[in-house]
Order: C-alpha cells, then structure tokens, then sequence
C-alpha cells in the first residue's frame, strides 16, 4: 500500500485556502474552470493490483487480483468544468503530455479562450502535475494574465 500522508505545512495551506473561499458565493465559483486530465483504458489491466475487499478483510490474500504481464494502450483524456459549461474533452494523443504540448493542444485552444469568455474575473484551476507547471506554462498564463486558483 502507498499512503502519501499530509505534511503539517499541506494541512495549514488547505486549512487557509478554505478560509480565504468559505464566503465564495455561487457567482465567484462560476468564474472557476476546474480541469484535469485522466487515463482510460479498455482493458482491465492498468499495471496495479487490484485489491477488492469488504469491512475487516483488509489486505486478505484472498481478495488480491494480479494483473496480466501483456500491456495495451490506453488514451489520456484531458477536461474542463464549472458552473457554467465545459470545455471539449481532448485526447492526448502518441505519448507523454509535456509542457509544450499542454501549452500548445490545451491552453491555446481551450483554456485562453473559455478565459476570454469568461472576462477578467476568469480563475483557472489545474492540478500540481509537472506538465502545468512548466516555465513556458506559467509564461503563457501570465501573458494572459490567468489568474490560477
């Protein structure tokens, strides 16, 4: 089992991200586009093991399901949400998503123009994944002036 426990500092950062939001009305959400991306695949093997167990049986050898050794493609699928609409799903496509290609197949087509939709108080929301948070990305953002929540 793999447990990323949260640090003291994690704990005070999101205690104080909810304090500085608690008095958020459903207008200000509306002007929020959350996103993130997310593996699919149409084969039962996602290279883990599958652990299905009820109350109490935690861990029990019985419950364990091995995955097969053979690997098959899957898709990465990136989306956007808020109040208000959502973006197009998109289909990273033939390998990683890389910083250039976040900025180029998912900022410039989706992002900057649900930004512009939205007007000045656009806030975008994204996950901490290294793509994201490349030089070129936080440029871009900036250039754009896209506040990030």
């Amino acid at each position: 089992m793999v447990c990323i426990p949260l640090t003291p500092h994690h704990r005070a950062a999101r205690r104080r991200w909810a304090a500085e939001h608690r008095d958020w009305e459903q207008h200000d959400w509306s002007q929020v586009l959350f996103t993130d991306e997310s593996q699919f695949s149409l084969e039962s093997d996602t290279r883990r093991v599958l652990v299905w167990s009820d109350r109490g049986t935690r861990n029990n050898p019985a419950f364990v399901r091995e995955r097969s050794q053979y690997r098959r493609a899957g898709w990465m699928v990136w989306g956007g949400i808020s109040i208000g609409g959502r973006t197009d799903l998109h289909i990273i496509r033939n390998g990683t998503l890389t910083g250039r290609r976040y900025a180029d197949e998912i900022l410039r087509p989706y992002v900057i123009p649900y930004a512009v939709a939205i007007g000045d108080s656009f806030v975008f929301q994204d996950d901490n994944a290294r793509p994201h948070r490349t030089r070129l990305v936080e440029n871009m953002l900036e250039a754009e002036t896209i506040q990030r929540m």
